[in-house]
């Protein structure tokens, strides 16, 4: 079962060289993250096809993210918060702006590890 994993400036880099990451990026004050988060965290508890694909969570009104930022200069021209990217050893994937399990679930269908 995977588990929701809290991304800072201190573990993004080992997040993303996963073989499939899902990154969420959202603000602390932003409700429709906090919803998605919510969804997501029950998907997560009951979902066992999943469990390959690491899930991760970044707050990106949090300090220490400057290395992160600049290394993903396409962050500064996100409009719409939650925003979800998947990651295969650190290239970017699929990508969708909201939230939606079933969303996620398509996309990570069409780029599933053989």
């Amino acid at each position: 079962m995977a588990t929701l994993e809290a991304i800072d400036g201190g573990n993004w880099e080992e997040f993303l060289r996963a073989p499939v990451a899902v990154l969420m990026l959202g603000k602390s004050d932003c409700p429709a993250c906090a919803a998605w988060t919510d969804e997501l965290t029950l998907f997560l508890a009951t979902d066992s096809e999943w469990s390959n694909v690491r899930f991760g969570k970044m707050l990106l009104d949090k300090g220490g993210l400057v290395a992160f930022k600049r290394a993903h200069p396409w962050i500064a021209e996100l409009d719409v918060l939650p925003f979800n990217q998947i990651f295969h050893s650190g290239e970017r994937g699929k990508s969708f702006a909201g939230g939606g399990v079933e969303r996620l679930v398509n996309r990570l269908r069409q780029v599933r590890p053989s």
